[in-house]
């Protein structure tokens, strides 16, 4: 990269101090590169010119050609000022408004000057106006870097308040590329660019900024969108092969008497194909010189949890210790319940480690974990602390691993000389563009069937007017023996949203369902844990026939009676929400069903949700139309998770371009993988440049 395109940015003509300073902190644009990276959202027509006559109220963007004949300053509301100009052109006048940065605008207008106008158009009692238009000159306008279509940049309040609008930005990219034209070096190697007939790196700039037809920006486009997810393939595969290659891990060449003890004797139920599958990738990750790094999805009730402890067997029957982190301490329970039963049957030692492990507790778990006594340690983020010191970790079992960060598992790393094999679980289906994104650095393994006797649940949508004959099929399964969950989105009234609450759900629940005949619990967010594992127990235990609660209980809980999963103002859920609290019921051998109650009014995305739920159980499914729906900065929840931070490309959109780039990354790294060969050098010099700035984990947030 040239050394100009380093330098920073309030050195361009028309930038200087002030506005230097605000487009670093609006935008995070330091220097000249960093103004070159800047992509437009859009782009606008500016092909025609409109007379004031032809326009009509909120079309998109015009622009006019015209001249302000008038400007004054009207008085409305208390002490407010608006700045108004007279726009005539040869059909008729219109209003030019700006409520704000009138002093700095008012000094920039001139009387009489033939000028284009651009914006959006409002008309008001038969006339039209247009607020904070954007005017040049037309002598400047005839002389500007123009094209057929305008590009629109991303921009803020402050910018355009300070005088930065996007016919500002215009021009300093103008002026950066008169500077700068012949600068930009080609980033991929030449039988790249042939081989998918992509135009050079200097072209696909100036095309994005300048297009000159749809046809060159769609190039252009491509070829940057391209190069962008090729660049974050190269370093996520290459991580990948780095730890194949150097991170070595503890081979497990022994498949033992515990491994075999459990499966021929002990395994409670047959495994499916896909977990037979499953076992045998890990079996040979783990047999290998090298550290495992896999990622195992698969949707709830998949039975993930037994091949978790078939995994661990394999570390105890080569000596070593296994551990298992979740993050919830209900989920950490719960994980050790069933994992404990199946231990016992082999004489395992295994202990669980949460926040509220007693201190007399938490002593005899460090030593027994250091004299390699203890086995299998279940816990929370409780396993991170510096006092667990385990003799030989070699299986770190992470579960639901989107809400650990990454800090947080290269701490698990460290808890060995040796890095552990690690294994992350997750219920969250993760659509393939994502998980080739977000982990493309994790081997993945899939688990895409359910276990024999599994009856797929039934789901339905009903709107309240139906409520009564929920009513009475619920009634109906409580008298067949069966459970009810009743799940509300909210605690207390909120006066934006009048969704039923849960306290008057509750009210009225009880009343359709009185004692002694029926018994209900209530689990919500406010309770203590002591209350909350109370309540819990009643329902797990069959003592209450319906339970009332909020999403608390979307994770961890195991009740294989309960049949019927309600689920009020459904529309306030997202759809991997929906999908997680279905998946609480259908866990037993009978059918079970899952209702979706929602009120008339509903938004097209609700709809959308509402029919995917209705049609389908298949987690993937569900995952990639949610993805198209809410984006992948929401899927993930942005905390800790893994939102890519692109410049221009878009994965839920740009799906195949970016199968096309991890495709030709894996093809030039597996012929050659340090990038040492002739043709590579560009390649490789890049790649270095990247990750000297930018490591992978920048680009995931």
């Amino acid at each position: 990269m040239s050394n100009l395109l380093l330098t920073p940015i309030e050195y361009l003509k028309g930038v200087g101090p002030n506005r230097g300073e605000l487009l670093r902190k609006e935008l995070g644009i330091h220097k000249y590169k960093d103004l070159i990276n800047l992509y437009p959202n859009r782009y606008i027509d500016r092909t025609r010119y409109y007379k004031i006559n032809e326009l009509q109220n909120n079309v998109a963007e015009v622009q006019i050609i015209g001249k302000i004949i008038n400007i004054k300053t009207v008085e409305f509301g208390k002490g407010k000022k608006r700045l108004v100009a007279t726009f005539v052109d040869d059909t008729g006048q219109m209003e030019l408004v700006w409520f704000q940065g009138q002093k700095w605008v008012r000094e920039s207008l001139k009387l009489n000057e033939i000028s284009v106008i651009f914006g959006k158009c409002t008309s008001f009692n038969g006339a039209y106006n247009m607020a904070h238009p954007e005017i040049e000159a037309m002598s400047e306008h005839e002389k500007s870097l123009r094209s057929a279509m305008q590009a629109v940049y991303p921009s803020t309040e402050t910018l355009n308040n300070r005088g930065i609008s996007n016919r500002v930005i215009n021009k300093l990219m103008q002026q950066l590329f008169l500077e700068t034209q012949t600068l930009f070096t080609e980033t991929l190697p030449d039988y790249l660019l042939q081989d998918l007939q992509l135009i050079p790196k200097k072209a696909a700039l100036f095309n994005i900024h300048f297009p000159k037809s749809a046809e060159a920006l769609a190039k252009a486009q491509f070829r940057l969108k391209f190069e962008e997810l090729f660049f974050i393939q190269l370093q996520l595969i290459t991580k990948n092969l780095v730890q194949k290659h150097k991170i070595k891990g503890h081979p497990f060449t022994k498949v033992g008497e515990l491994f075999n003890d459990f499966y021929q004797n002990h395994l409670p139920f047959q495994l499916t194909g896909a977990q037979k599958r499953v076992i045998k990738e890990i079996r040979t990750d783990m047999g290998t010189n090298a550290q495992m790094n896999r990622l195992l999805q698969g949707d709830v009730g998949s039975g993930k949890t037994i091949v978790a402890f078939m995994s661990m067997l394999l570390a105890l029957d080569n000596g070593f210790q296994a551990c298992l982190m979740a993050p919830t301490e209900i989920l950490a329970n719960q994980h050790f319940i069933g994992l404990s039963e199946l231990a016992n049957k082999l004489n395992i030692n295994i202990k669980i480690l949460t926040g509220s492990t007693k201190t007399s507790a938490r002593k005899i778990i460090y030593e027994e974990l250091e004299n390699g006594s203890l086995q299998i340690l279940i816990g929370t983020h409780a396993l991170l602390e510096d006092k667990v010191k385990f003799q030989n970790l070699g299986l770190a079992v992470i579960d639901e691993q989107h809400r650990f960060g990454v800090e947080q598992r290269s701490k698990l790393w460290k808890k060995n000389e040796i890095p552990p094999h690690i294994l992350v679980m997750t219920a969250t289906p993760i659509p393939r563009t994502l998980a080739m994104s977000l982990y493309g650095d994790l081997d993945i393994s899939v688990i895409d069937e359910l276990p024999p006797g599994r009856k797929p649940i039934q789901t339905v949508h009903r709107f309240d007017s139906n409520r009564l004959k929920v009513w009475k099929f619920i009634r109906d399964e409580i008298g067949l023996g069966r459970q009810i969950y009743i799940v509300y989105p909210l605690i207390q009234e909120s006066e934006k949203m009048d969704f039923k609450d849960l306290m008057d759900g509750y009210e009225s629940i009880s009343r359709d369902f009185p004692l002694p005949d029926y018994s209900i619990s209530i689990l919500h967010g406010k309770m203590k844990p002591a209350d909350k594992d109370a309540e819990m127990k009643r329902f797990s235990d069959g003592k209450t026939n319906i339970m009332v609660a909020t999403t608390v209980i979307e994770v961890g809980v195991n009740v294989p009676n309960a049949s019927v999963m309600i689920i009020e103002s459904a529309e306030r859920f997202g759809l991997s929400q929906l999908h997680q609290l279905r998946g609480r019921v259908g866990r037993g051998a009978d059918q079970s069903y899952c209702i979706l109650m929602t009120s008339h009014k509903l938004s097209s995305d609700s709809k959308t949700r509402m029919e995917t739920m209705v049609s389908t159980n298949d987690g993937f499914e569900i995952a990639e139309v949610d993805l198209k729906l809410r984006g992948p900065g929401n899927l993930m929840g942005t905390q800790q998770s893994g939102v890519l931070n692109l410049q221009i490309a878009d994965i839920v959109r740009d799906r195949d371009i970016l199968a096309l780039a991890r495709e030709k990354a894996i093809k030039i790294l597996t012929v050659d993988a340090p990038l040492q060969k002739p043709e590579h050098a560009t390649l490789r010099s890049v790649y270095i440049e990247l990750t000297k700035k930018k490591n992978i984990w920048n680009y995931i947030s």
